[in-house]
């Protein structure tokens, strides 16, 4: 997409990520004034994860035409970059993180982003079922190696004793927003028609499911967390919001890729800190202030960050 205005390519760098920012800020309003509550958020996201999403997902890939989907260079641009990332984040951890046990929170805040709802979410307003169905197989891949690096990053600072991937492995077998997806893909390729009733429901259920998402999220972050500024937290937040999106853009126009493809690959490259890892970190019992700190300076930066790359992308026409 070219867009020859500055004001138009503006205007569509924001319309992306206004609708997000304004359910964000719903989410914590509605926190504020205890319309939703810690129970509600926790209820809200498990039936959005386990349920929500994996119907928007299987739906999407069932249904969308394989040549839609995402391009051998947008899943290698995102691989390597992931992998930069990862080991970029895990040679430096140590000027920023005085406590050894805090690299591994830092680690996971740098390359692990939240792909299956904010990721997802910015796809779907740039471009719609298309958006999803060319971001799907990045996010599929994306989530088993980011469950197994942040497995291996956390165990190595917190509980070096504990390497076992096992449980990992089993847990990403289990997942149910990866079974959707090549449930979805199955379908597809087998070519078998789904009823009309149960693509409507599904369509409604999809409608209803990254709304709802975006505002749990909201209702969870503590903005005065957004105040607090430190080595770890910052520049975490660099390596996710800057360097993530660059490195992955970098790669995938070497490579050739242009276009919507791009875009989608910006927009999951760029997506914050996945709030999974505050999760993760407190099961370990890492430190979950500096998980807090990242998720949110990332969450709340990315409004800005995913705006202006948009802008610039499409200012130098390559999508």
């Amino acid at each position: 997409m070219i867009i020859d205005s500055p004001l138009a390519t503006l205007s569509f760098a924001f319309s992306v990520t206004a609708p997000i920012f304004v359910m964000l800020v719903l989410g914590i309003i509605l926190k504020r004034k205890a319309m939703i509550t810690d129970n509600f958020i926790k209820i809200a996201s498990q039936l959005v994860y386990n349920i929500g999403l994996p119907v928007m997902l299987f739906t999407t890939c069932a249904t969308a035409h394989f040549g839609e989907m995402a391009d051998r260079n947008v899943l290698i641009a995102f691989s390597a970059m992931t992998a930069i990332v990862f080991a970029g984040s895990l040679l430096t951890a140590h000027w920023h993180c005085e406590d050894p046990r805090d690299q591994g929170v830092f680690i996971q805040g740098a390359f692990r982003g939240n792909l299956v709802i904010l990721g997802l979410a910015f796809c779907a307003n740039a471009y719609g079922e298309h958006g999803l169905a060319i971001a799907a197989l990045p996010v599929a891949m994306t989530v088993v190696f980011y469950n197994v690096l942040s497995v291996y990053v956390l165990n190595r600072s917190l509980h070096p004793a504990n390497s076992s991937l096992k449980p990992t492995l089993i847990g990403i077998a289990k997942n149910p927003l990866i079974i959707a997806i090549f449930l979805g893909l199955i379908i597809n390729a087998v070519a078998l028609p789904l009823p009309k009733v149960l693509l409507d429901s599904g369509k409604y259920l999809s409608q209803m499911v990254l709304p709802l998402a975006l505002i749990c999220i909201g209702g969870a972050l503590d903005i005065s967390r957004f105040r607090t500024l430190d080595s770890a937290t910052l520049s975490a937040t660099a390596w996710k919001l800057f360097l993530s999106p660059i490195i992955a853009c970098a790669i995938a126009i070497v490579l050739g890729v242009r276009g919507e493809s791009l875009a989608i690959l910006f927009l999951l490259a760029a997506s914050p800190t996945a709030t999974i890892s505050f999760v993760m970190v407190q099961a370990m019992n890492g430190n979950t202030k500096l998980a807090a700190n990242i998720i949110v300076q990332t969450t709340l930066g990315s409004m800005l960050t995913v705006t202006a790359g948009l802008w610039f992308l499409q200012a130098a026409g390559l999508m």
